[in-house]
């Protein structure tokens, strides 16, 4: 009974499950981005974004900046790691000092040995730190001049700012980094829209010698990488003036987006119904006349199904910005702004990272959701006769 129509389906519990199940696989790694952004650098380095609410236990280099003695032949120092400048930052005066948990004597292994244990150090002399801070090292060199270097594990209470989203709307130039990316997204999701809309017609409506050729070389077109043609069309740019400019980069979002533009738009208009046109023709009206008239008002949410993923990916676009776009900092949009100058060469600092990406996607988010109603009713043209 279950194929009869209009009946409903025994397994729609799969269906719902699987549903759930997928919505939460993709929100998971967006949540642990969004955790990671308000955390501090350190302790993401040490800890998952899941145990941000639990306790982290760090490895702390400093000074040993206490009390020097004279003791027969040795030198003895004598104070608290959390007096150290060092620990001030982490552990502020008037709060809590959690327990030292190890402590050593080479970065390498800074938890090398237990709290309260007295142990060798590279000097001759002796160490050990208490759980409480407390420490004692000795040493046979006068270390008035260069104290020695201790290292310790303390637990750090989880800390969450907003340092990180202060960096990125705070940095240098990030202002007109954003228009430079609304500079090149617009134009980049208009021209080829305009383009792929009358090609698109051309090829659905039209009678013309080779139409079967050009539909089968924009299909084959789809699986071209584009880094395959960025050399090239950068050297095709650098012959006919245009170079590394707003207009180069442009005209290469607009090649690399036409492929998938008529391809959609030709499919949709294929599937509009054949007696508007025709009537439309009897009564005398042009080409140009039914296809601003009565296609392009009927093809909107195939329009907007591109616009869609034409400004997603020019937006969030690196390569071709990198490569289209001239190397001062005054053209460089926000992926490249944030990759080399908020990032650095190493780009090991993923709270900012974090931040950033949730900077980046707010636009491409107000975006989707305004128009997302006809994201479906676009992707699916064609489908149904």
């Amino acid at each position: 009974m279950d194929n009869i129509a209009g009946t409903k389906s025994s397994l729609t519990w799969a269906v719902n499950i699987s549903v759930v199940v997928l919505v939460v696989l993709w929100l998971i790694p967006t949540i642990g981005l969004l955790v990671s952004s308000f955390r501090d650098r350190d302790q993401i380095s040490v800890s998952a974004w899941w145990q941000a609410p639990l306790p982290v236990e760090q490895a702390y280099r400093l000074r040993a900046e206490g009390d020097i003695i004279r003791s027969g032949d040795l030198w003895v120092i004598e104070g608290n790691v959390f007096s150290a400048s060092e620990m001030a930052e982490a552990f502020p005066e008037g709060t809590d000092h959690p327990p030292i948990s190890a402590f050593g004597t080479t970065g390498r292994d800074p938890g090398a040995y237990a709290a309260g244990e007295e142990v060798p150090n590279r000097d001759g002399g002796t160490l050990v730190i208490n759980e409480d801070g407390s420490y004692v090292f000795t040493t046979n060199e006068d270390p008035s001049e260069r104290p020695p270097r201790l290292y310790v594990m303390a637990e750090t209470p989880p800390e969450f700012t907003t340092a990180n989203y202060d960096t990125v709307l705070g940095g240098d130039g990030m202002g007109q980094a954003f228009i430079n990316t609304l500079t090149v997204t617009i134009p980049a999701t208009v021209i080829p829209i305009l383009i792929a809309a009358f090609a698109a017609y051309a090829l659905a409506w039209m009678d013309f010698p080779g139409r079967g050729l050009l539909i089968a070389a924009v299909v084959g077109l789809l699986v071209v990488p584009l880094q395959l043609a960025l050399v090239p069309l950068l050297s095709l740019h650098q012959q006919i003036g245009i170079g590394q400019s707003f207009v180069g980069i442009w005209l290469a979002h607009t090649g690399f987006g036409l492929p998938l533009a008529i391809y959609l738009l030709r499919n949709y208009m294929v599937g509009l119904p054949r007696d508007i046109i025709e009537s439309a023709k009897v009564d005398g009206a042009t080409d140009f006349q039914i296809f601003t008239k009565i296609i392009l008002p009927l093809s909107f949410p195939a329009l907007a199904s591109f616009a869609i993923f034409q400004f997603l990916w020019t937006w969030n676009d690196l390569l071709v910005a990198k490569v289209f776009l001239p190397s001062s900092d005054e053209s460089w949009v926000m992926t490249v702004r944030i990759a080399d100058d908020l990032l650095g060469s190493r780009g090991g600092d993923w709270g900012i990272l974090a931040a950033a990406a949730f900077v980046s996607i707010a636009v491409p988010l107000l975006v989707f959701f305004s128009m997302q109603r006809y994201l479906v009713r676009g992707l699916l043209a064609g489908s149904v006769k």
